[in-house]
């Protein structure tokens, strides 16, 4: 409780980090801020032209059950891939001015996670267009999906950010890390197609739940079975509240190892 008040306190702290972060994304590019649908869109048509023309995988209307599941783990691997560097990067501040380091790697996440949301809106309008439809109980699910994801994101980004300044060569890494773990993922297959020997193993990557779950409500406009929604709200709980816990211990040395 007391680490949350203090992070409170912090809120503008906070708020203007993530301002910075998202007006500054961009700057310099002509196209600037569409950069911010563009790039997810480009990838859902590589994938697919792979997915549904290349290799066919007879998923009716895949582009959805595709992008449903895309604009989540973009913003769960652009968290990590992004805030494992967020304390080095301020390393000067960090070095001179007291404030609870925690507030660089939370910056970060809640930047990609307001990215995600603009993201939505386009989901919701293609979901219009192709004619999916919405059921409204579903979507009331949608926003605990959401803060769930938050959760496990800000706490692996917490584990990760703590690690790089001790090991600097983790945030090239990972890069590699979230590719195979996208694969590992149900993001561009349906956990169905996964052999039933294997299937429980893959349910044990923590993003599995998810986006399963993300897909239960966009995609087949159904309320997640509860089963998922108390599996992914544990995992996104315990893997902040561990986040936190190794950001703590490890953050001691920072101004030394910076």
């Amino acid at each position: 409780m007391k680490a949350l008040k203090e992070l409170y306190a912090y809120r503008q702290m906070i708020a203007g980090l993530v301002k910075k972060d998202l007006r500054g994304r961009y700057k310099g590019s002509v196209l600037g801020f569409l950069w911010t649908f563009i790039n997810p869109l480009l990838q859902l048509l590589v994938y697919t032209m792979v997915f549904s023309v290349i290799m066919k995988n007879g998923i009716e209307k895949y582009y959805i059950y595709l992008f449903v599941a895309l604009i989540p783990w973009i913003f769960f691997s652009t968290s990590i891939t992004s805030g494992c560097s967020s304390i080095i990067q301020s390393k000067e501040m960090v070095k001179k001015i007291y404030f609870p380091r925690e507030v660089l790697p939370i910056a970060t996440v809640t930047s990609g996670f307001i990215n995600m949301l603009y993201c939505f809106i386009v989901i919701f309008a293609v979901l219009l267009v192709a004619r999916i439809g919405f059921n409204v109980y579903a979507i009331l699910c949608l926003p605990i999906i959401m803060l769930v994801e938050y959760l496990l994101a800000l706490g692996f980004t917490l584990i990760f950010s703590a690690l790089t300044v001790y090991f600097r060569d983790l945030e090239y890494i990972l890069g590699i890390i979230t590719m195979a773990w996208m694969y590992l993922t149900p993001v561009l297959y349906s956990i169905d197609m996964v052999p039933e020997e294997l299937k429980n193993i893959l349910l044990m990557n923590p993003m599995s739940p998810i986006i399963i779950a993300y897909r239960d409500i966009l995609y087949y406009r159904q309320v997640p079975q509860l089963e998922t929604l108390a599996s992914a709200f544990a995992v996104g709980i315990v893997s902040c509240v561990l986040g936190y816990l190794i950001f703590h211990k490890l953050q001691k040395n920072f101004a030394e190892e910076l």
